[in-house]
């Protein structure tokens, strides 16, 4: 019989309905601002995932991630869901930050490339969303998730819908 040592982890986060009823009286970029300067709380699955340091410009997004022993998968790695979420969420809110008050998007897809494994010994990964094309209906964005000698980790491209707010 193997014995292991138990860990455990906590956390909390704000009510999700304060942050959404903001959405459409302000534009997306100064919603991510507002996010990164407190004034309005961070999303529960920036929370849940450990995501932290953002940085918002239009068309542009960063979050960052000191992987954990919690983000593993059985394999001793980080998790590809956990990677997807960095790639999705940077790709995504890149996106958001293109949005005037009245809008909102969603992720129609999602493709993910993996090149690199990732374990707590590998440091605090950063991944950069970029706007590639925004249409009226659609946009097109790219996530990079780099290590700390920015050798890429993992790339994604995502496609959002953009629609008005009711």
């Amino acid at each position: 019989m193997t014995q292991t040592q138990e860990r455990s982890r906590t956390f909390t986060w704000s009510d999700p309905a304060a942050g959404a009823a903001h959405l459409g009286r302000r534009s997306g970029l100064e919603l991510m601002r507002a996010m990164i300067a407190g004034e309005l709380a961070a999303p529960p699955i920036m929370h849940l995932v450990d995501m932290s340091r953002m940085e918002a410009e239009e068309g542009r997004m960063a979050v960052e991630l000191l992987p954990q022993e919690f983000h593993y998968n059985p394999l001793g790695t980080v998790h590809g869901g956990v990677l997807s979420t960095l790639l999705d969420t940077a790709a995504a809110c890149a996106v958001h930050t293109t949005l005037p008050p009245g809008f909102g998007y969603t992720s129609l897809d999602l493709n993910v490339k993996f090149l690199r494994p990732v374990t707590v010994d590998t440091g605090t990964l950063r991944c950069e969303g970029t706007v590639l094309q925004r249409g009226r209906r659609t946009a097109l964005a790219e996530a990079r998730l780099t290590d700390p000698a920015d050798r890429l980790v993992a790339h994604a491209t995502s496609t959002c819908l953009i629609f008005p707010l009711p």
